[in-house]
């Protein structure tokens, strides 16, 4: 089930966050290969858009090889460049990390210190996971 969250307070254009969503369901396994996404009518009309944006949004991930349409029956995960595309995000990552703990040590935080902040947060995260499957 895909569960993509629409914010209208970010810079980033509504089809800019749905592609990120998407291709964020897509490393974390949450959409499987060759497994059909919504139609682009029924997810303008769950996210209360317009069938433009999400057009666009899915025009631009097959582009980019994640997904692929196939005439009167939909939108579908591809099988190809999902590897990439999470070796990408975890470079990203990385990088992120990297520039992140230089300025904790700088700022006098040990490597012990450091992991704490992550549990903690990991632990909030979770908690707020939680808390929106409840509602």
């Amino acid at each position: 089930m895909l569960n993509i969250k629409i914010k209208n307070n970010v810079d980033k254009p509504i089809y800019e966050q749905i592609i990120i969503q998407i291709k964020n369901s897509i490393i974390s396994g949450e959409l499987q290969q060759k497994e059909m996404l919504p139609s682009i009518r029924t997810l303008a009309k769950e996210l209360q858009i317009s069938v433009i944006t999400t057009k666009r949004a899915y025009e631009e991930l097959e582009k980019e090889g994640l997904i692929y349409g196939i005439a009167g029956k939909g939108f579908f995960v591809s099988d190809k460049n999902i590897d990439i595309l999470r070796e990408k995000k975890i470079q990203m990552l990385e990088e992120k990390l990297m520039d992140i703990v230089s300025e904790c040590t700088d700022a006098g935080l040990s490597i012990e210190d450091i992991h704490s902040i992550i549990d903690v947060m990991s632990e909030e995260k979770n908690q707020r996971a939680d808390k929106e499957c409840d509602e």
